[in-house]
C-alpha cells in the first residue's frame, strides 16, 4: 500500500503544542517562582491599578491580529505572568473588601494545576472514576459542614447562579402538575416562585431561561433588617391559590449580597411544608457560616430545605470557579436532567454527573475544594470564617464610634456604612442632605478604587447609597481593618471639599459651601 508522503511524515509526528519534559519542568518551576514572589509582595502593593480600559487594551496590544507564527512558550508564560500581576484587581489582597469573592487558597491553585494535567471529563464515572468519587465526597463534606443531610445528592458547577439554576429546574420538575419536561409549560396553570426583594438576580434569569417568565416571580417585602416578611409571604401564597395559580417554589436567602441578611428560614420552611412547596435556600454566601459559633440561629434551618446552593469559591476560599448544588433527594436531580441517548453506554449503578445537571462535559472542579477541606479540616474552616465575621463586626464598631461615619448594618461578614461630614450630621433625614450624601459617597467609592489602597463596593438601603465592606479573605488582618477608617476619612474629606466647591452653594450662590464658612443649612 502506497502512503502519501504527508501521511508517512506523521509516523514521527511533532505538534507545535508539544513540550518536552525538560522544557515543561523549567517553565513550570520558573512560573511557580514568579507567582510565589508576586504573592509575597501583594500585601504591600495596590489592590488594583488606576487604569482606564484604553490603558489596559494598550498594554495588551488588543488591536493586534492573530499571529501567523508562534512564540516561545517560556517567554509567553513569563510575559503573561507579568501582565496579569501588573494589571489586575486582586481579590486576594488583604484590603479587598469588595464583592463576595474570596482570597484563593494556595493548595487550590495546585489543585487546578493538577486537574488540568489530568484533563478528565467528570461527566461519567467511567471517564473519571476517582475524580467522580472525589466530587461525591466533596458534596457530602459540604453538606456536613452546613448541617444538611449527607445522604443528599448534588454536584459542583461554575458558581452561585448555576447552582441556583439547577435547584430551580429540579423544583420545577418535582412540583409541576404535569410532566413539564415533556409537555412544557403551555398547558400549565401559572407556576409561581416567591423570593424577597433582597434576593439575588439569579432568580430573574432562572424564571426567564426556564420558561416561567419574570412575571411569575412574587417579590415579597422585607422587614427593617432586609429579611423576608413571612406574613406577607403567607398572604401572597393564599391569594395566588385563590386565583387558581400554582405556587411551587419559595427561595430563602442565607446571606444577601447587599447586607448579608438572612431570611427567617424556619418560618419559610414551615410555610412550605404547609403548602407542599419546594423550599430552596440561596446560601451561596452565608450557608457556610451555619456551624460557626455565634452565627444566626436561622441558618440551622438549612437542614429543612429541599435544596441549597453553596459557593466554595466564596467562604471555602476555592479559586474560581466552584459552586455547589445540594438536593435532599438525589432522584430529584435525575428526574430533572437525565436523558440516555443510544450513544451513551455508561454504568447506571454509579454516579454519572451528567444525569444530575445541565453539563455533559465537566471539569474536575472538586479537586481544589477537596484538597483544601483536607488541609485544614472542619475546625480550620470554622475558625477562618469566624475570624472574617469578627473582623467585620469590629469594623462596624469602629465606624459606629467615629464622628465621620454612620454605621448602617452588620450581618455575617458584611458591614454597610456611609461617610457623613460632621457639620451635616444634625441635618440627616433632610432631602437635600440625603441627596448630597448619596452623591458624596459615590464619589468616595470611586476615590477609594482609584487610590488602589483598598477596594469596596456599595449597597442601596432604603433608597440611600451606602458603602459596603465584605470580608471573605483569610489574608485580611486587624491592621487592615483598622487602617480603613483612616483612609476613608481622608478621601471622604477630600471628596466633600471638592463637591462643595464645585456643586453646592449657600444662599444666593455667591459663596461656596465648605468647611470654615460657618453654619451650613442645606434647605
Amino acid at each position: 500500500m502506497n502512503i502519501a508522503p504527508e501521511i508517512e511524515a506523521l509516523r514521527q509526528r511533532k505538534a507545535p503544542l508539544e513540550m518536552p519534559p525538560g522544557e515543561f519542568r523549567e517553565i513550570g518551576h520558573r512560573l511557580v517562582d514568579q507567582i510565589a514572589d508576586r504573592l509575597a509582595k501583594l500585601p504591600d502593593g495596590l489592590v488594583t491599578p488606576d487604569e482606564s480600559p484604553a490603558d489596559v487594551r494598550g498594554v495588551l496590544g488588543a488591536e493586534r491580529m492573530l499571529p501567523t507564527a508562534g512564540t516561545d512558550a517560556g517567554r509567553l508564560v513569563s510575559e503573561a505572568t507579568e501582565l496579569l500581576f501588573d494589571h489586575s484587581l486582586f481579590n486576594g489582597h488583604p484590603r479587598f473588601f469588595g464583592y463576595i469573592t474570596s482570597s484563593p487558597a494556595p493548595i487550590g491553585m495546585f489543585g487546578d494545576f493538577l486537574a488540568a494535567a489530568l484533563n478528565q471529563n467528570v461527566g461519567a464515572w467511567r471517564l473519571a472514576p476517582l475524580a467522580t468519587e472525589i466530587e461525591a465526597q466533596v458534596i457530602r463534606w459540604i453538606a456536613e459542614l452546613i448541617g444538611f443531610p449527607i445522604s443528599c445528592g448534588g454536584l459542583l458547577v461554575s458558581g452561585g447562579n448555576m447552582a441556583n439554576f439547577v435547584c430551580f429546574v429540579a423544583a420545577r420538575a418535582a412540583k409541576a402538575p404535569l410532566d413539564v419536561r415533556k409537555a412544557g409549560l403551555s398547558r400549565e396553570r401559572r407556576l409561581l416562585v416567591y423570593a424577597s426583594m433582597e434576593a439575588h438576580t439569579w432568580i430573574q434569569k432562572a424564571a426567564d431561561l426556564f420558561g416561567l417568565g419574570t412575571d411569575a416571580i412574587r417579590w415579597i417585602g422585607t422587614d427593617n433588617e432586609q429579611r423576608m416578611d413571612t406574613s406577607a409571604l403567607r398572604r401572597q401564597i393564599d391569594e395566588d391559590l385563590r386565583l387558581g395559580h400554582q405556587p411551587f417554589l419559595v427561595v430563602g436567602t442565607a446571606g444577601s449580597v447587599s447586607t448579608g441578611a438572612i431570611d427567617p428560614l424556619p418560618d419559610i420552611a414551615a410555610i412550605c411544608r404547609e403548602h407542599g412547596l419546594w423550599f430552596h435556600v440561596d446560601g451561596a454566601y452565608g450557608a457556610l457560616a451555619a456551624e460557626v459559633p455565634g452565627s444566626p440561629a436561622s441558618l440551622l434551618a438549612l437542614s429543612d430545605a429541599d435544596s441549597v446552593a453553596v459557593d466554595p469559591h466564596k467562604w471555602l476560599y476555592a479559586p474560581l470557579e466552584a459552586g455547589c448544588v445540594l438536593v435532599r433527594d438525589a432522584e430529584r436531580l435525575r428526574n430533572a436532567f437525565s436523558y440516555h441517548p443510544a450513544y451513551y453506554h455508561f454504568d447506571d449503578q454509579v454516579v454519572n454527573f451528567f444525569d444530575y445537571g445541565p453539563q455533559n462535559s465537566r471539569g474536575f472542579r472538586a479537586l481544589k475544594v477537596w484538597l483544601a477541606l483536607r488541609q485544614v479540616g472542619r475546625a480550620g474552616y470554622l475558625k477562618m470564617i469566624g475570624d472574617d465575621i469578627l473582623l467585620a463586626r469590629h469594623f462596624h464598631q469602629l465606624l459606629a464610634r467615629h464622628p465621620e461615619f454612620e454605621a448602617i448594618t452588620q450581618s455575617l461578614s458584611i458591614t454597610t456604612f456611609r461617610y457623613v461630614p460632621p457639620d451635616l450630621r444634625p441635618q440627616l433625614g433632610s432631602e437635600k442632605v440625603e441627596s448630597y450624601l448619596s452623591l458624596l459617597n459615590q464619589h468616595l467609592l470611586t476615590a477609594v478604587e482609584n487610590s488602589g489602597e483598598a477596594f469596596l463596593s456599595n449597597a442601596l438601603i432604603g433608597g440611600k447609597f451606602m458603602l459596603r465592606a465584605c470580608i471573605v479573605n483569610f489574608h485580611t488582618s486587624l491592621g487592615d481593618v483598622e487602617a480603613l477608617p483612616l483612609l476613608l476619612s481622608r478621601l471622604g474629606e477630600e471628596a466633600d471639599t471638592t463637591l462643595r466647591l464645585e456643586r453646592v452653594t449657600v444662599g444666593d450662590g455667591s459663596r461656596p459651601m465648605g468647611h470654615g464658612t460657618g453654619p451650613v443649612t442645606m434647605s
